[in-house]
């Protein structure tokens, strides 16, 4: 049963996307017009067909909507007046967008497998718009082929929390096909090793199985790790003991990310650092300290877990002390709620996407799709991948091997259509 407090805690801002919510609400209205609940107990299925075709129409008319709205917002984006179109005076958090979106289309691919339309008790939610976003960016991504880079977050994206990418895991063949297909792949995750050992402990699975691929060395090397969030770059490489290889920074870095002087790091790291040390001491918490080269962080004592609202207070406590600081307007950073964690790194996973795409040779915002799992607007670490190019929101790494078939089955439609 759901509890008015747990009610009220969803709606906070920084725990809803306004975009989705704004799109469900849209769709609640053919759902009240047009679900027939009363055909749970009628024995003729006719009134039922009926319904689930009115339904679809409705619901596929009102995507058709915004995705001309959000063509519209492009249009603006074009002309430097975004703030002006008429998704953003709805949507005030609305972003840039780097592809069109096929909504109306990705409607239709998702009700046939999720049978939306088909419902009469319960309304279009949440995870169904999520779903169908992530359709209509991989759908105009295929269609404007070709899909040059994909970059992944790691845990509860490619392997659950705090696991490792094992040789069983689905997701590896589905890469690798993907690379065959010539899309670079970055894996860019808040992990903030200096060695390639323990990045190789996390991802050995695709590693490995990337080593006794038959694919072309030019294509094995189309795999690079992007640790910290965007601080320690790896890329494949068959002959070392580890697979992996480090990058000089002089090879990756973006020449704004030259900027940021080991004093200002050093400082935000000591401001972040005596920010959650006053939260342990303020919220009880038993947790230990982690500070590493580029992050701070706290992690539970042993045996000991961190409740989700300790752990948001931490992160929304910590943000706000560095945003309001000097040295928070000067260099880029992320507070994030890891899970049973907390940690500031330098930089962020924008940051981290546009290391990978100029590692490639600059692919574009639009030729590039981020995967990940946490994209709400604070304590969410994938959030600011928006910034960089195109995004998939996803909820488990099944959800990520459903995504990347999805890809798979659109590419081979769009192959046949061309010939």
């Amino acid at each position: 049963m759901t509890t008015r407090y747990r009610v009220e805690y969803a709606l906070k801002t920084h725990r809803r996307d306004q975009l989705i919510e704004w799109i469900k609400g849209l769709l609640a209205v053919p759902f009240i017009l047009h679900s027939q609940p009363t055909a749970v107990f009628e024995p003729r299925n006719e009134s039922v067909e009926q319904m689930a075709t009115a339904a679809q129409r409705r619901y596929a008319e009102i995507m058709r909507d915004v995705e001309e709205m959000v063509n519209d917002h492009i249009n603006h984006q074009k002309s430097g007046t975004q703030d002006r179109s008429k998704l953003k005076l709805i949507v005030p958090t609305v972003a840039n967008f780097f592809t069109p979106l096929a909504l109306h289309d990705a409607f239709i691919w998702q009700d046939q497998r999720r049978c939306i339309s088909r419902r009469r008790f319960v309304p279009p939610s949440f995870n169904d718009i999520r779903l169908v976003l992530n359709t209509a960016q991989v759908m105009s991504l295929v269609r404007a082929g070709p899909l040059e880079l994909v970059t992944f977050d790691g845990d509860v994206t490619l392997y659950d929390d705090g696991q490792c990418l094992t040789p069983d895991n689905t997701a590896i063949p589905r890469i690798l096909r993907l690379m065959q297909g010539g899309t670079k792949i970055g894996i860019v995750t808040a992990a903030g090793y200096t060695e390639a050992r323990r990045y190789y402990e996390r991802l050995y699975g695709l590693l490995d199985a990337l080593h006794a691929s038959e694919l072309p060395t030019s294509i094995k090397q189309n795999l690079v790790v992007l640790g910290g969030e965007s601080n320690f770059c790896f890329k494949f490489s068959g002959d070392s003991p580890d697979l992996l290889k480090w990058v000089p920074r002089k090879e990756w870095l973006l020449d704004e990310m030259l900027l940021w002087t080991e004093e200002d790091i050093t400082e935000l790291l000591d401001v972040a650092e005596a920010a959650l040390r006053e939260t342990i001491r303020n919220m009880r918490m038993e947790a230990i300290l982690v500070r590493k080269e580029r992050a701070v962080g706290i992690v539970p004592a042993r045996g000991q877990k961190f409740c989700r609202e300790t752990l948001e207070e931490t992160v929304l406590i910590v943000q706000k002390i560095l945003e309001m600081s000097p040295v928070g307007r000067r260099l880029p950073f992320c507070a994030f709620n890891g899970g049973n964690d907390v940690f500031v790194d330098i930089g962020d996973k924008s940051w981290g996407v546009l290391a990978c795409q100029r590692f490639f040779g600059g692919i574009e915002g639009g030729k590039t799709l981020h995967v990940g799992d946490q994209f709400l607007s604070a304590g969410a670490n994938d959030f600011k991948a928006r910034l960089a190019c195109t995004t998939a929101w996803i909820a488990s790494p099944a959800e990520t091997v459903q995504l990347l078939d999805e890809i798979a089955e659109l590419e081979e439609m769009q192959q046949r259509k061309t010939r």
